[in-house]
């Protein structure tokens, strides 16, 4: 199978998550920012993620392709959501966005590789949230408000351990908030987050903080 992902993409981190966490053999193909032709070849619309099933098909929509991965072999993903840690991300993402966005603009992804690529992404988010300088410019003051946010999480999650379909959806997020230099990740998050990426292969992007 193949899937064609943006690296910084949330929505792609849920399918290359469920993929990791069944072990799951697939190929990645990274889309870049401005070509529409690829996917709208694929799906008939300029989005990703997008899977190439066996059977040389294609489809697209996360979730969609998460519960199509997880019906290949012993589901995992079909148990009852968690819904305080699904509230949790629904009430951090409004804020979330305005944090990590203005960053993926400036950080090295595949998918930003070309100057015209990074143009056309930039462009696009600030179509969609604005100048994106004047939020980096807010930061101190997102990053206090996400920071209790994040303790919330913190007592949310206590012993919670991987376990479904929400941890399918609050991962990417987490792993979306950690390129932001200045949050406080408390220990039960932190290792939520660590364990995740090691047992999905996809890396978190505490390296790129900024």
């Amino acid at each position: 199978m193949k899937l064609y992902i943006y690296e910084h993409c949330p929505f792609c981190t849920r399918a290359r998550l469920a993929l990791g966490v069944k072990n799951i053999p697939y190929e990645t193909v990274v889309v870049m920012e401005g070509d529409a032709e690829t996917p709208t070849r694929l799906i008939g619309k300029k989005a990703v993620p997008i899977l190439e099933r066996p059977d040389g098909s294609h489809m697209g929509e996360s979730l969609d392709i998460v519960h199509f991965i997880d019906q290949l072999d012993t589901p995992m993903f079909d148990g009852p959501a968690n819904e305080a840690l699904d509230a949790w991300g629904t009430d951090a993402w409004r804020l979330g966005l305005k944090l990590f966005i203005p960053r993926f603009t400036k950080a090295q992804f595949a998918e930003l590789a070309t100057p015209q690529a990074r143009e056309a992404y930039r462009l696009r988010e600030e179509k969609a949230f604005g100048d994106l300088e004047a939020l980096l410019a807010d930061s101190a003051a997102l990053i206090a408000e996400m920071n209790v946010k994040l303790k919330v999480l913190s007592g949310l999650l206590g012993e919670h351990e991987f376990s479904g379909i929400s941890d399918i959806k609050l991962w990417p997020i987490l792993r979306s908030l950690s390129i932001v230099k200045g949050l406080e990740f408390p220990p039960a998050v932190l290792g939520y987050m660590e364990t995740i990426e090691k047992a999905a292969g996809v890396n978190l992007l505490f390296d790129q903080a900024m």
